[in-house]
């Protein structure tokens, strides 16, 4: 998979702006770097790996450097596994094995996860968010005509504990919305489970729990989508997950009206918003709510976002206007 999502964490970009440490530009696969104490006897440590296609990172605070590298190298395996499973271009995974014969017998139970969160969604979107939607983006990226593939987008996934199968000969399922929202909430639980109980998770979506120290919470960046080395803004990270949709990352033409985002009711690229950044108490509904918004569009995303309680967004249309939920508290720059 290849990451969609541009935010910038609490370090780097944001060193002088938000008194984060700074490691560097960024870290080598598989670094594990320890940073300066924030309060007596803890200290920041920070891993950094690859997986779905992009470096990701992990920045933790606690006190004793072993447990700190053991905790960093467990999510980091969460990661991974998510990967290897859900992938669409890695033969062998259960996706790839999905679309490649149409079922797939036998599916993990994080796969199963998943897609019943991808139906949720769907439903409570008005279809917006469709797995389903594979076949479109593959004609969108060859330029071809999108009506051929949008036949084949709708359908209904019928899964269960025994098999997952697609209803109809050349349908095909992405999950680039969702999985690695998934993969970092598994990334934080493992976490959690070594005891940790302050840490940043950069998977492409971000899930903070804790603080950085006892006077300043991790602090992500929300990238403009016009320009990729300018930040909108920062918003204290706690206790919620942040992912963001943007019309920028893979774009089919220079004025962005095409690109990987499509509405699966028509076809093309839903026209009205540059990205969207959702805060929820989950990355998996970040992530995938930020793709059903893009493609709802401001006014009805706003109406959504009225019956889901803890969830709030931050909406950036094409000509740079915003517009936020109540609970969407950031700082402008």
């Amino acid at each position: 998979m290849q990451r969609r999502k541009f935010l910038s964490a609490g370090f780097g970009a944001l060193a002088a702006g938000a008194g984060a440490f700074c490691f560097g530009q960024a870290s080598a696969p598989g670094a594990f770097e320890p940073g300066p104490e924030l309060a007596p006897g803890r200290r920041l440590f920070r891993g950094a790996d690859l997986a779905f296609g992009t470096t990701v990172t992990i920045q933790l605070v606690h006190d004793s450097e072993r447990d700190a590298r053991l905790a960093i190298e467990d999510a980091f395996r969460a990661a991974h596994n998510i990967d290897r499973l859900l992938s669409i271009y890695r033969p062998g995974s259960q996706v790839y094995e999905l679309n490649r014969t149409g079922r797939l017998l036998r599916p993990d139970p994080h796969l199963l996860n998943v897609l019943a969160e991808s139906r949720r969604l769907s439903q409570l979107s008005g279809g917006a968010f469709d797995v389903t939607v594979q076949p479109l983006w593959l004609a969108a990226a060859a330029g071809l005509d999108r009506r051929s593939a949008l036949a084949l987008v709708g359908g209904r996934l019928q899964f269960d504990r025994h098999q997952v199968r697609l209803p109809r000969a050349g349908m095909a399922i992405t999950l680039n919305g969702i999985a690695q929202g998934y993969a970092t909430d598994l990334a934080l639980d493992a976490l959690r489970a070594r005891g940790i109980r302050d840490a940043l998770v950069d998977i492409g979506e971000f899930s903070g729990i804790g603080r950085r120290s006892p006077q300043q919470p991790w602090h992500v960046g929300i990238q403009d989508p016009r320009h990729k080395d300018r930040l909108l803004g920062v918003m204290p990270l706690e206790a919620r997950s942040l992912a963001t949709s943007g019309d920028y990352e893979t774009t089919f033409s220079a004025d962005f009206s095409r690109h990987h985002i499509v509405d699966p009711a028509s076809g093309e690229s839903p026209p009205e918003l540059a990205s969207v950044t959702v805060a929820a108490p989950s990355a998996m509904l970040a992530d995938g709510l930020s793709t059903a918004l893009m493609v709802l569009g401001t006014e009805p995303g706003m109406r959504l976002l009225r019956e889901m309680p803890g969830v709030d967004a931050l909406f950036v249309d094409k000509a740079g206007a915003r517009k936020q939920s109540a609970g969407f508290h950031w700082t402008a720059t």
